[in-house]
């Protein structure tokens, strides 16, 4: 049985001195998470030109980094996130699992070093909202040690057959919560799923056409593997008020399908992924900002429907409030890529 606070006690800090916690999300374009190793130092003596060209980037303390490289590599952090200013790009960190030996120590340096510029901790391997319990008093005792004036949020990553099947308690189990991303390579090995690729579908996984009269070659179509995922936790995480995203493509090589990938799950519902190689960066930008026909036939439904009621028929085709409701997500969407995209606010017309 899942036990939740009383909606009393739900926005209420959990350590005396810790900030309120939000009671809606920060508005942020966030159609990319760079993933970025600090214990290169190469890597970070170009943070600067990264932070112009990202919208969040992210500290990886966890997978990809070796094990004799964990504490540099949250020592690099520290560093880069200390000497660097983020302006309206989000500073993240991904931080090591709450059982591995570095996850506690992670939590502990970060904090208290650089919780004033952190605004998201990504929490991997989550099973249950217990890991959100855990991990959100924890930051309120540090926060509160520390004097630190906003909530850290916290993302989580669905990367187990246990986390999904759990999604949506892990959604509401705090008003702390950001949004989750799909982890596919765990997920897969968590599943017995028989794939070694990272995101993306499988050749072998589709559906074949009927058989024909004269025998000829039946047709093959491939199909996502991620879609049922995908979905699951785009209506657990937008029930509550967070946010989806999808999560990390493997093959930099096939930038096509990485594409495609990111522009299955943004029809989906989610509003960003992970970019973990530079060319990921331009293929999230033009796959999670609105296309520009898009938003100017969504402006039109606006202008026709002022006040969201009634019906109206534009450019030959008819709209009612549901399609005003969808037009209003575009507009609002390009809006908030405006603020940081001048080319595409040009594009949009705003």
């Amino acid at each position: 049985m899942s036990v939740t606070r009383t909606p009393a006690k739900f926005f209420a800090p959990l350590a005396t001195g810790a900030p309120e916690p939000y009671r809606q999300l920060p508005v942020r374009l966030e159609r990319m998470i760079h993933f970025v190793p600090p214990h290169n130092a190469k890597i970070r003596a170009r943070l600067p030109e990264i932070i112009t060209q990202v919208d969040v980037v992210l500290g990886n303390l966890e997978d990809a980094i070796p094990a004799d490289q964990k504490e540099n590599a949250r020592a690099g952090f520290i560093e880069m996130s200390t000497a660097n200013d983020f302006g309206s790009t989000g500073l993240w960190t991904r931080i090591n699992c709450l059982n591995s030996p570095w996850g506690l120590d992670d939590i502990l340096a970060i904090v208290p070093a650089i919780g004033h510029k952190l605004d998201v901790m990504m929490l991997p391997k989550v099973e249950g909202p217990w890991d959100i319990h855990y991990l959100d008093q924890l930051l309120a005792q540090l926060e509160a040690k520390n004097g630190i004036k906003k909530p850290i949020l916290i993302h989580a990553i669905l990367e187990t057959a246990e986390g999904v099947k759990n999604v949506e308690t892990i959604a509401a189990a705090s008003p702390r919560m950001h949004g989750m991303s799909l982890g596919p390579a765990d997920l897969a090995a968590s599943r017995g799923m028989k794939t070694t690729r990272v995101g993306g579908g499988h050749p072998d996984y589709g559906v074949i056409g009927d058989a024909t009269s004269d025998g000829g070659k039946r047709t093959f179509a491939q199909q996502d593997l991620w879609h049922y995922t995908v979905q699951k936790m785009v209506d657990a995480c937008l029930s509550v008020g967070i946010k989806p995203f999808y999560g990390p493509f493997g093959d930099f090589a096939d930038q096509a399908a990485c594409e495609s990938q990111f522009r299955n799950s943004f029809l989906q519902g989610c509003l960003g992924a992970w970019s973990l190689h530079p060319t990921q960066i331009d293929i999230a930008k033009r796959v999670f900002s609105p296309d520009p026909d898009e938003v100017a036939f969504a402006k039109k439904i606006l202008a026709a429907m002022p006040d969201g009621t009634g019906a109206a028929i534009v450019d030959g085709k008819f709209q009612d409030d549901a399609t005003w409701k969808q037009a209003k997500v575009i507009v609002d969407l390009a809006r908030l890529v405006a603020t940081k995209d001048p080319e595409r606010a040009a594009l949009y017309g705003f």
